[in-house]
């Protein structure tokens, strides 16, 4: 799958092999890296800080393997949350996006249409911290009209990565 536009002028094909390979292991050495996508060394760096510069590179982070780390701390509860607001207006929705950007227990958060407003994932050691925080960020939130809960039992597949391959 090609995500590049055929006009983009921003991206071209050794952007996404960086890019693609930078999902596949971002611990690659700048030397690794250069390597497979067959640049220069001093090339492949100059164009991973272009990319992080232009926002394409959000962050580069060590992906936990999250069912390991909650059996190795004895508990973990992860939940898939799905919210939905009284009041649609635009400030409405941003102030709900605002406080989930700040919750950290709050993994992930998407705007969605076709059902409730947003889709969350949340993260809490037990069923008693779940309940606190869910009392925290939407029972005492006045905007918040419904909340439906769906708590995962086992992690099938979690991958962060765009597409399959962006070359």
């Amino acid at each position: 799958m090609n995500l590049m536009k055929q006009n983009s002028t921003t991206l071209d094909i050794t952007d996404l092999k960086i890019l693609d390979w930078l999902q596949k292991d971002a611990s690659l050495s700048n030397q690794e890296l250069a390597e497979k996508v067959f640049v220069s060394p001093p090339t492949c760096l100059r164009r991973v800080k272009r990319l992080k510069d232009l926002g394409f590179i959000q962050s580069i982070v060590a992906l936990l393997n999250e069912p390991l780390l909650a059996q190795e701390l004895g508990h973990g509860l992860s939940a898939v949350i799905e919210i939905t607001l009284d009041k649609q207006g635009t400030e409405h929705n941003q102030a709900f996006a605002e406080k989930m950007k700040q919750a950290s227990c709050i993994s992930m958060c998407m705007r969605v249409s076709t059902g409730p407003d947003f889709v969350l994932i949340m993260h809490a050691s037990d069923m008693p911290h779940f309940l606190a925080l869910s009392q925290n960020l939407f029972t005492q939130d006045a905007n918040v009209r419904n909340v439906k809960s769906y708590f995962c039992i086992e992690q099938i597949k979690f991958s962060p990565r765009v597409g399959q391959s962006l070359v």
